[in-house]
């Protein structure tokens, strides 16, 4: 297949905080959402002096795999769009239309099947082609990665960092505590997220040696009338604590792949604050971030794309995912999440 370019698609973020209410009010623009809870998630913002890290990791992931690609090929143009906030979509697709792109590929950054992590980025690709109008460049965007054996070592390391920043005195019975965003119930029944979640959970347990752990969510931000996954994070230490299942926790944020905003003020600070008022000692693993195999990993996407004949590797039984969806696949939940930011 020929390619001209690839291009990050990510969720975006605010870099200041004049930037923090018009980010908001684009994420939240044709949901039902009151003005407080715009404001209390804004405070979150605030609490970083209205900088989301998130464009700033996703510089950074740009050049880590930019180097890759001048080390091993293949060598195209790196071009960065995101949902949300600058450089938003329809403004990189025109570059790349101006620029003489006609086909690229396209890797998001979600590890995971559903409609916010897969479809919904679908949607806001071919909503942006739409506002470029003729021109512009096609996109295949690549495989759900949650099982390619490359995401799983990266993230085995990152928990093992994690396991060894436990305290000595704290170790006898340390518990992984999996996270992941919480999503409506509805859109959970009409996807692969949970059991793509626990396959990591086990992969990554299994190379550890780790018995002690859990899967449970975080984030959560619709009507409280809505079902959405659990445990929360919150609840849940509070219940490892009442219960003695564990002598310290290690939160892994393997929903995520970079440490965003919902990864550092919902564990670093909130969880955190739980388990200071709990006397749990906790430690946050980092996610895959610019870890080298994970870098190496978007690298081997590419290739297997751009050489359809290249092995597509995975581990365990739920094999790779296909390139292209299924019609049906992953649809939008009856009633949509109240916002989702990052």
């Amino acid at each position: 297949m020929n390619y001209d370019a690839i291009l990050i698609v990510s969720f975006g973020g605010p870099e200041s905080k004049e930037e923090v209410i018009p980010f908001l009010e684009n994420v939240l623009r044709g949901k039902n959402v009151p003005g407080k809870r715009l404001l209390a998630v804004a405070e979150h913002y605030y609490h970083f002096e209205g900088k989301s890290p998130i464009n700033e990791q996703m510089r950074e992931l740009i050049a880590a795999l930019e180097a890759e690609l001048e080390r091993q090929g293949p060598k195209l143009p790196i071009y960065w769009g995101n949902r949300n906030w600058h450089p938003l979509l329809p403004e990189t697709l025109r570059k790349m239309k101006q620029d003489g792109i006609r086909r690229a590929v396209g890797f998001v950054t979600s590890a995971y099947s559903s409609y916010s992590g897969c479809r919904q980025y679908r949607e806001d690709i071919a909503r942006a082609q739409s506002e470029v109008g003729a021109g512009a460049p096609e996109v295949d965007k690549l495989r759900a990665f949650f099982n390619h054996p490359l995401f799983v070592e990266a993230t085995v390391g990152r928990v093992r960092e994690g396991l060894q920043a436990v305290p000595a005195d704290a170790r006898e019975n340390v518990q992984i505590a999996y996270l992941a965003h919480s999503i409506p119930v509805s859109m959970a029944n009409t996807s692969d997220y949970v059991k793509q979640l626990e396959e990591v959970r086990r992969l990554v347990s299994e190379a550890l040696g780790q018995k002690n752990d859990a899967l449970v969510y975080q984030s959560r931000s619709g009507a409280p009338v809505q079902p959405w996954l659990g445990p929360d994070v919150l609840e849940y230490l509070r219940q490892v604590k009442a219960e003695n299942l564990a002598s310290a926790v290690v939160l892994a944020p393997i929903g995520f792949i970079s440490d965003h905003m919902e990864v550092l003020y919902d564990l670093d600070v909130e969880a955190k604050q739980v388990c200071d008022s709990l006397g749990l000692p906790m430690t946050r693993a980092k996610t895959v971030g610019v870890h080298p195999k994970f870098i190496a990993m978007i690298r081997e996407l590419i290739v297997e794309r751009v050489n359809p004949g290249v092995e597509r590797r995975a581990l365990g039984p739920l094999g790779p995912r296909g390139d292209v969806c299924a019609e049906g696949c992953c649809p939008a939940p009856v009633q949509l999440p109240a916002f989702r930011v990052q």
